[in-house]
């Protein structure tokens, strides 16, 4: 038993060097890669007299805690986005657009780095759980970007994991977190910048929706309260506003136990119907705020040549489930708005596409596509560049993933992984009573109705589980491993699933 032990411990370390030299490799590769696009790029800057034509210029809108139907092009009718519609009705919406994350800092750590939060090390927004390597940070947008040649410069909520922008990051900090006077801001940042030789990546990162976090907890809000109206004059309730019989009991633990984040619990109806037309409310204030950038670039004529990309880094709860907030595998939390836009490009792609979306995954090899730098090796990401402007077809994902962490003080820990494909929608939480869900998203949008019981469905449950198994194994993502249910047919135990007991 011992010879059998210590080989199982000599095959495990050599097999964490071999991870180790092939990480450095591919590090090092990129290096390479990315000096000899350097010096290509100097020498055709140099043959044009100084001038970057080629590229574009890449404005990167971010806004938090917005979920995707919360614009009106989409249909909602209880708020109106003219400046987002707009945008929309320039470019191309994606209607499947999903976060790797649905929390602030995993969320944002994977945009930058277009790697998931677990490979991150990047597991919830607690401090000593918020923080990615130096190796990973070295090789973010910003660095690269600004390697690759781009003036890049960062306004706004960070969160990745400080609050603002801090060094170390490759962007210049052009203005702190807060939303009053981000836009200004960056337009001054646009005009210092319009008649330059080097193309600019600017990311305006706002924050709210946000504050409908300090608003449920009936604090004052940063940047100006909203009045109550009359009950009349507020939003319904959503269709899955009541909890279902199937509701997992560890997140009903989670907001039983932490009454700072989820301070509605003594909700009436009539308080979730003002929560939801304060957030409305709060998202037409951010889309005035996105209307000043979008609108300065086309006044300094700069829409010809310029990619604006559009999306945020979670939803809210919003009421569905009796939920507010976040953190939660909910499609309100899960689900965000993605627009791109590039007028000046011949062939874009206009109108809805509904293509699945990771903005952790798929905003980083596409930014990278259209700055025309080497796309890193190992990036589970698409570069969606060939879709939108209809060169050549882009690999379709069957699936996106999204993963969660409950962490704090007051939290029990409960983690979570969904698998979402065009149709269905499988979920499975670390513990407790109904932790399992499978839903048809093409009949049951809503997530009203769990499957898990059905006999109709035993086979694509099956086949869901099998997916989840198979990308942990695929993502090292071994914490949730040890959590996942196998399918009825499967070959192997569970004892499989672990690397350690406990």
């Amino acid at each position: 038993m011992n010879i059998e032990a210590n080989q199982s411990k000599d095959i495990r370390k050599h097999s964490k060097l071999g991870n180790l030299l092939k990480k450095l490799l591919n590090t090092l590769f990129f290096a390479v890669v990315l000096l000899v696009f350097q010096i290509s790029q100097a020498q055709k800057s140099s043959a044009l007299g100084g001038i970057d034509k080629d590229r574009p210029n890449i404005v990167l809108i971010m806004t938090d805690q917005h979920q995707a139907t919360a614009i009106s092009i989409a249909g909602n009718t209880d708020l109106e986005t003219p400046n987002l519609d707009k945008l929309a009705n320039n470019g191309v919406r994606f209607n499947n657009a999903y976060v790797t994350f649905p929390l602030c800092s995993p969320s944002r750590s994977s945009i930058f780095t277009g790697k998931m939060p677990h490979i991150l090390g990047v597991n919830s927004n607690v401090s000593g759980d918020n923080r990615m390597s130096a190796e990973h940070k070295e090789l973010g947008l910003g660095h690269i970007m600004r390697q690759a040649g781009y003036d890049c410069a960062y306004g706004g909520k960070w969160h990745a994991h400080e609050a603002a922008i801090s060094e170390g990051n490759g962007f210049d900090k052009i203005a702190d977190f807060g939303d009053i006077p981000l836009a200004e801001k960056c337009i001054n940042y646009m005009a210092s910048k319009k008649d330059g030789y080097k193309p600019f990546f600017l990311v305006a990162s706002f924050d709210n929706p946000h504050n409908i976090c300090e608003w449920a907890r009936n604090e004052p809000l940063p940047y100006g309260n909203i009045a109550p109206v009359a009950l009349n004059k507020t939003p319904k309730l959503p269709v899955n506003f009541k909890k279902s019989e199937t509701f997992p009991e560890a997140l009903q633990i989670e907001q039983e136990i932490d009454k700072k984040v989820y301070p509605t619990q003594n909700y009436t109806e009539e308080d979730w119907r003002q929560y939801r037309y304060t957030y409305y409310r709060l998202v037409e204030k951010v889309d005035r705020e996105i209307g000043k950038i979008i609108d300065a670039i086309d006044a300094f004529g700069l829409g010809d040549n310029t990619l604006i990309i559009f999306t945020s880094d979670h939803g809210d709860g919003n009421a569905s489930h009796g939920w507010n907030q976040k953190t939660a595998l909910i499609q309100e939390s899960v689900k965000v708005p993605f627009i791109m836009s590039y007028k000046g490009k011949e062939g874009f792609k206009q109108g809805v596409d509904p293509m699945l979306i990771s903005n952790g995954l798929d905003l980083f090899p596409t930014i990278c596509d259209y700055a025309g730098i080497p796309i890193p090796e190992g990036l589970r990401g698409e570069s969606i560049k060939p879709r939108l402007e209809g060169k050549k077809k882009s690999k379709e994902r069957d699936f996106v993933v999204a993963e969660t962490t409950f962490e704090g003080k007051q939290a029990y820990g409960t983690l979570g992984r969904t698998l979402i494909g065009k149709k269905y929608k499988y979920v499975l939480y670390s513990w407790g009573k109904n932790r399992e869900q499978f839903f048809d998203l093409e009949k049951d949008p809503f997530e009203m109705k769990n499957l898990v019981s059905s006999k109709n469905y035993s086979e694509k449950l099956d086949e869901y589980r099998q997916k989840l198994l198979d990308w942990c194994k695929d993502t090292n993502d071994t914490k949730f491993l040890r959590k996942v249910l196998l399918p009825s047919n499967s070959t192997i135990t569970s004892s499989e699933l672990f690397d350690r007991p406990y």
